[in-house]
C-alpha cells in the first residue's frame, strides 16, 4: 500500500484560484494519414495549476503523446490555444518554442536519453550550456542537484557505468537544472525495476511537496492512484478530470 503522506502533501499545494501555469482551449490535433485525417486530441480544455502533481493516463493510442507534445512545446495545436504561464505559444516560432522549452519545461524520458560520452555532472550542465549560464555557476547547480538526486558521490561516472535508476536521477538533475515552471514526465519509471521505479517516484513526490508542478504521462493504474490529480484520456478527448485524493 503506498504512503498516503506525499500524497497528501502533494494535494496541500495547489491553491485551485491560483492563475493556471497551463492552460489549452479547445485544442485539437490532426494528422493526415495517408488520404485519412486522424484527429488525435479532440477540443481539449485543461487547466493546470502551480503545485499540481497530475497522471495523464490512458492506453496506447489515446492521445497521450500528442498530449505531451503539446504540453512540452515540441508540437503546435492544428486548432485552439496554449497558454504557458499567460504566454500563447500556440503560434511560436521553432525557434521561440525552443526558448520556450529550455525556460519553463524539464523533461523526463523513459529511456533517459543522456549523452554517453558525459560524466554525470556534465550531463546536468548541457542545458545550462544552451542557456549560456556561467561555467562556474553551471557546476556549482549541476553539483547541488546531483547531490539532491543521491548522486554526490558519482560525478564523473558515465551513464554506461550506471544503474538505470541512478541514470533516470541524472535526467531528473539535468530537468532541474533550468529550474522550470512544470516538469514532464514520460513513463519515467517504464524501464526501471519495481524498487527503483518506487524511488523515482519518491523524488517526484519530494519534487512536488517542495512546490514543483509535475505532469507523468502513464499507461500505469497504479502509479496513477500515486497522484493526487489523474487526467484519463480516450479516443483524443478527456473522459475524466479529477483529484482523486481529496
Amino acid at each position: 500500500m503506498l504512503d498516503s503522506g506525499p500524497i497528501e502533501q502533494a494535494k496541500s499545494n495547489v491553491d485551485r484560484s491560483a492563475d493556471p501555469v497551463i492552460e489549452l482551449r479547445a485544442v485539437e490535433k490532426h494528422y493526415m494519414m495517408g488520404d485519412f485525417l486522424v484527429k488525435a486530441l479532440k477540443g481539449i480544455d485543461l487547466k493546470i495549476l502551480p503545485g499540481d502533481y497530475i497522471s495523464i493516463l490512458g492506453p496506447s493510442g489515446c492521445g497521450k503523446s500528442t498530449m505531451l507534445n503539446i504540453l512540452g512545446c515540441l508540437d503546435q495545436p492544428t486548432v485552439g490555444e496554449y497558454l504557458l504561464d499567460g504566454l500563447d505559444v500556440a503560434q511560436l516560432t521553432d525557434d521561440d518554442l525552443s526558448a520556450v522549452r529550455g525556460n519553463k519545461l524539464g523533461f523526463i524520458f523513459q529511456s533517459y536519453n543522456l549523452i554517453q560520452q558525459l560524466s554525470v555532472v556534465e550531463n546536468i550542465e548541457v542545458p545550462l550550456y544552451y542557456q549560456g549560464v556561467h561555467e562556474d555557476e553551471s557546476r556549482e547547480i549541476a553539483i547541488e542537484l546531483a547531490n539532491k538526486v543521491g548522486l554526490g558521490k558519482r560525478l564523473d561516472h558515465k551513464p554506461t557505468e550506471l544503474s538505470g535508476g541512478q541514470q533516470q536521477r541524472v535526467a531528473i538533475a539535468r530537468a532541474l537544472s533550468n529550474d522550470p515552471s512544470v516538469i514532464l514526465a514520460d513513463e519515467a519509471t517504464g524501464n526501471l525495476d519495481s524498487k527503483s521505479g518506487g524511488d523515482i517516484l519518491q523524488i517526484f513526490d519530494d519534487l512536488n511537496a517542495e512546490g514543483k508542478t509535475l505532469i507523468m504521462i502513464t499507461h500505469d493504474e497504479g502509479m496513477a492512484k500515486r497522484t493526487p490529480r489523474v487526467i484519463r484520456l480516450k479516443d483524443g478527448e478527456i473522459g475524466y478530470d479529477t483529484y482523486i485524493h481529496g
